[in-house]
């Protein structure tokens, strides 16, 4: 762990970090905000993009880069990885989803290294974006609070949703669930969070094209914040380890994160944080927490107990974190560095992350993607 932290009941330690170059034009290689990160279904690669139009993909084993993907004179805001089909195809499975600041939509095949489609569902720059849990739908939401659905087999969009219109959208997010569970059809449930403080959660069936509301939160906060330059985004995501809570932070009241009970209708758990959180990611394998901060630091917190393990040494504001599907990685983002994260032992309270190359040191610099 970095000075200033201790070892409780689990570790973490840094285990890689690479530096995401500017495009070719750019005389400085590190200059380039990291807009989204994210892992392949299979751990092998991450994907990453950046304020300069890039796509990147990355092996995991020896920290190359696999692939670029550009787009000129634009900006790309988001990107997510297609998730693994139910039934195996292959290459089929190796796809991206990337939005851009001009409102379009490209999904690229990493394993034929070429763009396979081009939408344009929105007017204004994409905010987020996220496959649906099948993969078969594409959500995208813009800096107007619209959230589209669109089809990348068709290239059509079939939904434009304007609950949040006004307010950009922060996070979009997918997970299954029983098909008349919540008393709502549909094997699929998805959240859309605003900077405005608003969650609407929906159950959707798309074959069947149905979308229906299933909640909506506005969370308070007081006005006139003082001190703040801007305000902290906020953030929400379904709870892997209990099934129909999802998990809240973002300015209001008090420095917290909320435990809010789908069935219930009411906040079941408060978490208490050192600061308003930037980053939000939850461990589909065990009651692990990330919580990245503008302070640069980084907290994990085994839950519900809330047993916390800091690390500082990022150079900027945690802005991305994000967990691998098994739980095992964990990806951070502070402006145009990386760092991946690895766990070692079983899943738990007791779990370790392999101390990084260097421990206690500066984290060592494995690669670079070219100017």
């Amino acid at each position: 762990p970095q000075s200033g932290s201790s070892c409780g009941p689990f570790c973490w330690s840094r285990r890689m970090w690479f530096a995401i170059a500017k495009g070719r034009c750019s005389p400085s290689p590190f200059s380039v905000q990291v807009t989204e990160v994210c892992f392949s279904p299979d751990e092998t690669h991450c994907a990453t993009c950046g304020e300069d139009g890039s796509v990147r993909i990355w092996s995991l084993g020896s920290m190359e880069l696999v692939v670029q993907f550009q787009v000129l004179n634009q900006s790309c805001q988001c990107l997510a990885w297609k998730p693994r089909p139910i039934v195996m195809w292959g290459a089929e499975s190796q796809h991206v989803v990337a939005g851009y600041s001009d409102g379009t939509i490209r999904v690229f095949s990493i394993s034929r290294t070429e763009m396979e489609l081009k939408m344009h569902p929105h007017a204004v720059a994409l905010t987020a974006i996220a496959y649906s849990t099948d993969g078969e739908m594409i959500l995208s939401g813009g800096k107007d609070g619209l959230v589209a659905v669109s089809s990348p087999r068709t290239g059509m969009t079939i939904r434009i949703l304007a609950d949040h219109k006004g307010s950009p959208i922060t996070v979009l997010q997918c997970t299954r669930k029983q098909y008349r569970d919540f008393g709502v059809e549909g094997g699929e449930l998805w959240l859309a969070t605003s900077s405005d403080r608003r969650v609407s959660v929906w159950a959707s069936d798309w074959l069947k094209d149905k979308c229906e509301l299933l909640d909506w939160l506005s969370f308070p906060a007081p006005a006139g914040p003082k001190g703040l330059g801007s305000l902290p985004p906020s953030l929400a995501a379904f709870c892997p380890w209990e099934h129909g809570t999802l998990v809240y932070i973002g300015f209001g009241m008090q420095k917290e994160a909320l435990f809010y009970s789908l069935r219930k209708k009411q906040v079941v758990e408060k978490i208490s944080l050192p600061y308003f959180a930037t980053s939000l990611s939850l461990s589909p394998a065990a009651r692990f927490m990330a919580v990245g901060f503008g302070e640069r630091l980084l907290r994990l917190l085994h839950c519900p107990a809330s047993n916390a393990q800091d690390y500082a040494g990022h150079d900027d504001t945690v802005h991305l974190c994000r967990f691998s599907p098994s739980g095992r990685r964990l990806l951070t983002a502070s402006h145009s560095a990386v760092l991946v994260w690895e766990l070692a032992g079983p899943p738990g309270p007791a779990a370790i992350l392999q101390r990084g190359r260097k421990a206690g040191a500066r984290p060592e610099l494995l690669a670079e993607a070219p100017a």
